[in-house]
């Protein structure tokens, strides 16, 4: 088998909480060495209920949130020990799409100065209308008018400024997406459109990704393989047929029972 794009290898992130005159000092461990394997073009899924450290993960990986512990082996580099001057250089390569459509999108920027002020900092296009083009194409690839280019998020439905995050991510050509609850801050009959675009651009361009979320109906859809969390730790992982038919953890039987699976027409 060939080597992974990405190997992490027994991964911490932990937290110092409280302090002062009532409360104690505490040390949160929101990751608590977690090791998976990521493959090109694979989708590995990390599900799990909410505060079980799933999107801490992400962030860790993204070097949003600082590693205790552990190593993160991106194409044969270890990320974890990188200055933030150095991961900038890997920042097309990894690309995250956030939770919140429209936190991660600067409301002062059109959707035109939003796509094309990674292509400019990443210097993939020399002049404004080389980068109008693609622009132009990828809000079409993620269905959207090129036309509305021109207008600003609040102008913009949630599922349609998901939209215009994932064409911001997928305009770079990353290597390797990190989805954060990409569907849950959507409306329910929205959340299938989406899932449906992001399976449709990632078997088309081959990129991998690491898919958090707490639905299992999403993850079902979606996935390759499953990764499951709890309490800071992975209980199971497998392949998805395995997870789904045959779960081998109680707190895996326990999710497939309990979470709700997603509404709406997914296609593939």
């Amino acid at each position: 088998m060939t080597r992974p794009l990405l190997e992490v290898q027994e991964l911490k992130t932990y937290f110092r909480t409280g302090g002062g005159l009532i409360r104690r000092k505490a040390i949160v461990r929101a990751v608590d060495g977690v090791s998976f394997t990521i493959h090109a073009g694979e989708v590995l899924s990390l599900v799990g209920e909410s505060g079980c450290g799933k999107s801490t993960v992400g962030r860790t990986l993204t070097h949003l949130e600082a590693a205790t512990a552990g190593k993160a082996i991106f194409d044969g580099r270890d990320i974890l020990n990188l200055s933030q001057a150095k991961f900038r250089t890997l920042r097309r390569d990894i690309q995250m799409i956030f939770q919140d459509p429209f936190a991660s999108l600067n409301p002062r920027l059109s959707i035109e100065r939003t796509l094309a002020e990674p292509l400019f900092i990443h210097e993939l296009v020399q002049h404004r209308e080389e980068a109008r083009e693609k622009i132009a194409a990828i809000l079409e690839l993620v269905g959207m008018d090129a036309k509305s280019m021109s207008r600003y998020p609040h102008e913009f439905s949630g599922g349609q400024r998901q939209r215009i995050g994932i064409a911001r991510v997928m305009i770079l050509k990353p290597r390797l997406v990190i989805a954060d609850e990409p569907v849950s801050a959507l409306d329910v009959s929205i959340q299938a459109q989406v899932l449906n675009l992001l399976k449709k651009l990632q078997r088309d361009s081959g990129v991998s990704m690491l898919f958090v979320s707490h639905d299992l109906g999403a993850v079902r859809h979606i996935s390759d393989r499953v990764a499951v969390m709890f309490r800071g730790k992975l209980v199971e992982t497998g392949e998805k047929r395995q997870i789904f038919e045959k779960p081998a953890h109680s707190y895996t039987r326990k999710l497939l029972a309990s979470i709700p699976r997603i509404k709406g027409r997914l296609s593939g």
